[in-house]
């Protein structure tokens, strides 16, 4: 067995016995990440700190030790060592970042604002300093002062992103029309953004004014044919309001334009289930399986949409396809929950996270079982490792978290409302 202590660990780096010079940062990132599976942390931190020390304009070796110092260090040595690396490398955006963040949740405000100051000197008119000093003084009620970053951001860096980020916090405030001016503005200069027509269009549903939202969406998919996310919004706004007819028309002539799209046949399929029509919807998912066999999200929906009866050897089917899917995890921990197989359910619940931990639908429906299945401390566990990783995807998670009126929660308070928004699988 090799050995882990920090004498070994830092005469092989000093050394660097048997390693040729240009495979040294591989080889010790390497041997600093098997010190971390066996839970050797100082003798990590003694590889990553000559690696530094040899290397100390490489960007990737700091970020490395950075993310080892977040995730088995404490605040104080994050902080010191990211000092150290924006000093070495201050055009690494990212590790300005990281040092504003960490200030950030720690509560200090000011020195996190400082550190984007001085980012800002380094990197002159970079978007993602723009805007994450945007989102630092959003975040923390400074509203006018996030307006100003932004007017200067339009004025010298207008991109797709600032000129988004600036209408959004309008909508966020509620401020609808200069939210619909920045929109409007920003359409004659990116008329081929897709989420600038989105935005539009939502606050005309806000507003209720049906028929503008309707020329919104259509304009914007003549400008973007392929942006599924318009034609869903679109489709469902005629969903809405009766016109069953049309909203089938807007995704068959989506998946037309774009043809081997899941996400279009998914939402086809499942207009037909909310108007009680089970066989075309069956007939669809046929027709989806020849096209997209091998899409996850179809053959979680699939599973579901069987018989009682045949859902087992669906699932099993779904699993030939999809081994690796997190919605094939997901439907297959929801039909041992149906089952009341509680063991079976949180094994594979486990596994949809694990193998996505980006996807916040998994962790919502762990959640919502540990609600009805577990203790407070295994409610809390979920919570506190899910607030660790920050989902960011899921169909279900998303339809919260982009919800305008949830804009100002996180993740310990997301978790919970999309729990609440699931009915467990029967």
């Amino acid at each position: 067995m090799k050995c882990y202590s920090v004498f070994w660990c830092y005469r092989r780096a000093v050394v660097g016995y048997g390693i040729d010079e240009e495979d040294q940062i591989d080889q010790w990132t390497e041997d600093a990440e098997s010190c971390v599976s066996h839970e050797a942390y100082e003798c990590a931190r003694a590889i990553y700190a000559h690696a530094l020390m040899k290397y100390s304009g490489n960007k990737s070796v700091w970020l490395a030790a950075a993310y080892f110092e977040r995730s088995h260090g404490t605040r104080e040595s994050l902080e010191a060592l990211l000092a150290k690396a924006v000093a070495h490398c201050p055009k690494a955006e990212v590790l300005w970042l990281m040092s504003a963040k960490s200030k950030w949740l720690a509560g200090d405000v000011p020195s996190a604002r400082s550190i984007l100051a001085l980012a800002f000197k380094a990197n002159p008119n970079s978007e993602e300093i723009w805007l994450a000093a945007v989102k630092l003084e959003s975040e923390n009620n400074e509203y006018e002062r996030a307006r100003r970053l932004l007017e200067r951001a339009r004025a010298s860096a207008g991109t797709t992103r600032v000129m988004m980020k600036s209408a959004k916090l309008e909508w966020q405030l509620n401020n609808l029309e200069m939210a619909k001016t920045l929109l409007d503005e920003s359409l004659v200069k990116y008329p081929d953004f897709a989420k600038l027509w989105m935005m539009r269009g939502q606050i005309a549903e806000q507003e209720n004014d049906e028929n503008t939202a309707r020329d919104i969406y259509l304009q914007g998919i003549k400008k973007c044919p392929a942006s599924i996310p318009l034609r869903l919004l679109l489709s469902r706004l005629e969903e809405k309001a009766g016109h069953l007819t049309k909203a089938r028309s807007v995704l068959e002539k989506g998946r037309l334009k774009n043809p081997q799209c899941p996400e279009l046949w998914l939402e086809a399929i499942r207009i037909e289930v909310r108007g009680g029509k089970q066989n075309i919807a069956m007939t669809l998912m046929a027709k989806a399986m020849q096209e997209c066999p091998n899409s996850g999200i179809l053959w979680a929906e699939a599973i579901f949409l069987a018989p009682r009866p045949q859902r087992k050897s669906r699932s099993v089917d779904a699993l030939k396809k999809c081994e690796h899917d997190p919605h094939v995890l997901l439907a297959v921990a929801k039909l041992f929950w149906a089952e009341h197989k509680t063991s079976k359910c949180k094994e594979w619940l486990a596994r949809a996270v694990k193998i996505d931990p980006d996807f916040g639908d998994a962790w919502a429906y762990k959640y919502r079982f540990e609600l009805q299945h577990g203790t407070e401390e295994q409610q809390e566990a979920i919570l506190k490792s899910c607030i660790k990783t920050e989902p960011r995807h899921g169909e279900m998670w998303c339809l919260v978290s982009k919800n305008i009126k949830n804009w100002r929660q996180h993740t310990d308070e997301l978790l919970p409302i999309v729990a609440k928004t699931l009915t467990p699988p029967v």
